[in-house]
């Protein structure tokens, strides 16, 4: 059997339990040859954002619905559907004996003939579509782009039926990866000539300063990160690092700092003194492994619940950066099971929490200084109406006008990114100054 194959169905299953699918597959790739890693990944990754597609199609084949199946036999037809339908490499063939092995190996031997029965008819009819048949527009674009009916009822609710549709389409794609140059480990130009050196063409960013995107995360790209010349970070959460514009000599809060990402850019890039925070000592220790590869001295680390009372003084820090927890629905491309566990109460419970981080940041902020909020989420309720709401209790706060590049910026000076029109994450930014 398969290795790859086999460590996707085991990573999928632990999914279905709650584990995210990123941390499984760190965990799992490394463990496996470079061609196998590669697949492993796009099965898991490819089956978790098309599982609403893939279970209308199970359902027409079987004439059964998805709950009523075993939890292992619907991953193992998953898997073989999703190689039918979009990895063509793959012979039908391949796709097929390997479901059928996964459900033996599974010690679900008497399932072997229904998984082959369906796959085999899925080969047979290969142009079967759930979406032809369905009337209703949103019901048809969220079988059809495979996202929950109430997320795609929502966002056509806020953006448009056209907006929601190109969203949800590049939801499904594969992100290009995207790095900075750790400025204080590397130049630039020896970055840059180590990855043409080794047949990888970096191409510079259109949106962020000192931003490079790449075409995979190939082995020379993984070398560098390793060894701390390179970080791997999405051009948009690079975008909000550099929005909170530190200074040299400035004091710095970043409230809710893991992983780190823009913990590391903002002490890499000025003379600051740059205090992480975050509620989980578990994550700040991917801060601190950060720190040492980067070789960062200018940051510290310190556990604390950002939605309560701060362990610091009033009028302490020149800026403060709220990366706010959130749904995360502008990272559905690298998390695709989000979509499939959110609710609306999450988003109210994120809304409130949101506030309170804001609301704490701006009592340890000193006059004049600057407040940065962010979230990866696309969601209203999440962004504008908690800038909204934070300036009509806080009069002593006024929104000022970030520096983006055109098409970025929303009509009130906010920063707005799309994986439809930016290639990027989705992400909020809003900046607020303190009289």
């Amino acid at each position: 059997m398969s290795a790859a194959r086999w460590a996707a169905f085991e990573i999928l299953r632990r999914v279905e339990d709650g584990v995210f699918s990123s941390g499984l597959l760190a965990t799992e790739e490394p463990k496996l040859e470079p061609s196998d890693r590669a697949l492993c990944h796009e099965l898991v990754l490819g089956v978790l954002r098309w599982q609403l597609y893939l279970d209308k199609i199970i359902e027409h084949y079987s004439n059964r619905k998805t709950t009523s199946l075993d939890k292992s036999v619907l991953i193992a037809l998953r898997l073989g559907l999703y190689q039918l339908r979009f990895l063509t490499r793959i012979p039908p063939s391949a796709a097929v004996d390997e479901s059928v092995k996964i459900v033996h190996a599974a010690k679900l031997s008497s399932a072997r003939a229904f998984v082959n029965a369906i796959l085999r008819r899925a080969t047979r009819e290969k142009d079967y579509d759930p979406s032809d048949d369905i009337s209703d527009p949103i019901q048809k674009l969220s079988i059809r782009n495979s996202h929950p009916e109430w997320l795609v009822e929502r966002w056509v609710d806020s953006f448009g039926f056209a907006e929601t549709d190109a969203f949800t389409k590049a939801n499904n794609e594969t992100p290009v990866a995207a790095f900075r140059v750790v400025r204080g480990k590397a130049s630039e130009a020896e970055v840059l000539r180590k990855l043409r050196d080794a047949g990888t063409e970096p191409q510079p960013s259109k949106l962020v300063q000192s931003a490079w995107r790449v075409s995979s995360v190939s082995k020379v790209v993984r070398e560098l990160a390793d060894t701390g010349y390179i970080y791997l970070q999405d051009e948009a959460s690079q975008l909000v690092a550099q929005s909170v514009a530190a200074r040299d000599g400035e004091l710095i809060l970043d409230l809710c700092a893991a992983p780190g990402g823009k913990t590391t850019l903002i002490g890499d890039r000025a003379d600051t003194y740059v205090v992480a925070n975050d509620v989980s000592e578990r994550r700040l220790g991917t801060v601190a492994k950060t720190l040492g590869i980067h070789e960062l001295e200018n940051v510290a680390l310190v556990v604390s619940d950002g939605s309560k009372n701060l362990p610091y003084f009033p009028n302490t820090f020149n800026r403060v950066l709220v990366d706010a927890p959130c749904t995360g629905t502008g990272t559905l491309r690298r998390n695709p099971e989000i979509r499939w566990r959110l609710s609306v109460e999450d988003i109210k419970r994120l809304s409130a929490q949101q506030q309170r981080l804001l609301i704490n940041a701006s009592h340890v902020l000193k006059p004049g200084g600057r407040i940065v909020y962010s979230t990866c989420s696309v969601e209203e309720e999440e962004n504008e109406q908690v800038v909204a709401e934070f300036l009509k209790t806080n009069s002593e706060f006024r929104q000022i006008r970030l520096s983006a590049g055109s098409g970025l910026l929303t009509e009130s000076g906010a920063l707005r990114t799309w994986p439809q029109h930016n290639g990027t994450d989705g992400f909020f930014v809003a900046a607020f100054e303190k009289a």
